[in-house]
């Protein structure tokens, strides 16, 4: 065989090879901009609920979503990754930190907090090339009140069910004034 029928032959039979490699890896990446897409529009959705399961999920996913590939030792993650990764570690650090006694403290504590989450949000709208301001960050969200008096609600209830189960507090029963039958039968009064 000549070299030019080497070239033809080499080309016929890695030709289909590459182009499965190359869709493999078209796909790949779809698949992790659409992991990232889809934590970010978790995350701005939950802002004002961040107590619920999706907000929390979002949040722990961050680390599995922005991991990025590791090639010889080297990581293969771009600045706007990496700025991502930053302020998730900043928030979590914060996240893990005790809630201070006084109360002076407890603003300046949940305002630093809400600073954190602000500063991730920023991060992973600039890395998925979205432009917000930290204002429509911070106050965009619609949350009805009526969420956070259920909340509330639902929070007393469970901490009363667990003061009674476990056994701080006994369950109250008070008599209470009930209207006598009609019998049909009329008194007279004089």
């Amino acid at each position: 065989m000549t070299s030019g029928e080497w070239v033809i032959a080499f080309a016929t039979f890695a030709g289909p090879i590459f182009a499965v490699q190359a869709q493999k890896s078209i796909e790949r990446r779809r698949d992790i901009s659409d992991r990232k897409q889809r934590l970010l529009q978790t995350l701005m959705a939950t802002r004002g609920a961040r107590l619920s399961h999706e907000h929390v999920g979002a949040l722990n996913m961050i680390d599995l979503t922005f991991y990025s590939r590791v090639l010889i030792g080297h990581s293969m993650r771009t600045k706007k990754e990496q700025d991502v990764l930053d302020a998730w570690k900043e928030y979590l650090d914060h996240l893990s930190t005790p809630e201070p006694n006084e109360e002076a403290a407890k603003a300046a504590f949940y305002g630093s907090r809400e600073e954190l989450f602000i500063n991730l949000l920023a991060d992973l709208a600039k890395e998925r090339r979205f432009t917000f301001d930290r204002v429509h960050l911070k106050k965009g969200a619609y949350a009805p009140m009526a969420h956070g008096m259920i909340e509330e609600k639902q929070l007393a209830m469970l901490d009363g069910a667990a003061e009674v189960f476990g056994g701080r507090r006994p369950i109250r029963i008070a008599p209470e004034a009930v209207a006598a039958p009609d019998t049909g039968v009329r008194r007279q009064t004089v």
